[in-house]
């Protein structure tokens, strides 16, 4: 009852109230990301997959310059994340403006968190279980380890949060999530940085 009604519900109700209690913070955000990030916007929006797969835009707050090199490309994420956005970051204050997506529904404010259209390919048939709950802003992994964990760390709890819905469970999660942010606990600013991405790490495995 909690998983296929009530939960959506909080979502809601507690997604309106933070964006209404938080939206002077957001303004400020905004306008501050505005001019750091030189004429690049104040939002992210990206295809994610979420529910059964389904593909909608996720909202962040953009923490990086639209900066390239004399080729077109653009610079490395590490030399186009601005002073503004390593702090937005470490923070966690990026992830904000997915209270956006959690009132549409495409989101959960627990849940598996919500990766590339890619990597769909690349799930084992346990890991695809992530696609059963809708993604989430924070979730079982973000709280063990986050972006310190592998691959196969992080989805395996994925999946083992999607098995495990409860009222009790999100309650400890969001609770462990605040004191985590407080701390600023397992945060990696460039993540790319730790990690390869999950389609070039298993096309590595495979060919090994």
């Amino acid at each position: 009852m909690y998983k296929r009604f009530f939960k959506r519900i909080l979502d809601f109700v507690l997604a309106l109230l933070a964006l209404v209690i938080l939206s002077p913070l957001l303004l400020v955000v905004t306008i501050w990301l505005h001019f750091a990030n030189k004429g690049a916007g104040a939002f992210f929006l990206q295809e994610r997959p979420g529910l059964h797969g389904k593909i909608f835009r996720i909202v962040k707050f953009k923490t990086m310059t639209d900066e390239r090199d004399a080729e077109g490309n653009l610079l490395p994420d590490a030399q186009r994340l601005t002073r503004a956005g390593r702090f937005v970051r470490s923070t966690s204050i990026d992830e904000l403006p997915q209270l956006i997506n959690v009132l549409k529904g495409e989101m959960s404010l627990i849940g598996p968190r919500p990766l590339l259209p890619r990597y769909l390919p690349y799930y084992t048939e346990r890991e695809q279980l992530r696609h059963s709950v809708r993604p989430g802003i924070t979730g079982l992994a973000q709280i063990n380890g986050r972006n310190n964990l592998n691959w196969d760390q992080r989805l395996e709890l994925d999946a083992q949060y999607a098995e495990s819905v409860s009222f009790a469970q999100d309650c400890s999660i969001i609770l462990k999530t605040i004191n985590n942010v407080i701390k600023r606990k397992d945060i990696v600013v460039v993540p790319g940085q730790k990690f390869a991405p999950l389609d070039v790490e298993r096309n590595e495995n495979s060919e090994a």
